[in-house]
């Protein structure tokens, strides 16, 4: 039993076996909370929050596609499986009170699909999905 310790062991040093066993909290931490906060928060004058408002992205098209899409989300080393688990989690803690009894968890399958090619025009597209939400009355009046 040793002998098979030692080895396992070696084998995780060596990258031989992946170690990989985070949870999408954790994941969200590691390549996510630079830029958003670990509560979801925003940067100011340049990353949005997610806090309170990225389950609103959910009720209007095109949402689902930008919140996989998005440089961060696309260009992310997470796999398939894993961004699909950040973004599910992401939506249970930041944004449960805005997404519908309908939603549908994201998947490793939709991920794949959606994920290639990055967005290119992030604030074009986010500013159209905006006023796609105030015409459906998604945001809060200013």
């Amino acid at each position: 039993m040793r002998t098979a310790a030692l080895a396992l062991g070696i084998a995780l040093l060596t990258g031989a076996v992946s170690a990989r066993a985070e949870t999408p909290q954790v994941d969200y931490l590691l390549q996510c909370q630079g830029c958003h906060r670990a509560d979801g928060g925003d940067t100011p004058g340049s990353v949005p929050a997610l806090r309170d408002f990225i389950g609103r992205f959910l009720g209007v098209p095109g949402g689902r596609e930008y919140l996989i899409r998005v440089p961060g989300s696309a260009q992310s080393p997470l796999d398939d499986a894993e961004l699909a688990a950040v973004l599910n989690w992401m939506i249970e803690q930041f944004g449960p009170a805005e997404v519908s009894a309908s939603f549908m968890p994201f998947t490793a399958e939709e991920v794949a699909r959606v994920r290639t090619p990055p967005l290119t025009d992030v604030e074009g597209v986010r500013s159209d999905l905006l006023s796609r939400m105030s015409a459906a009355r998604t945001l809060p009046a200013d």
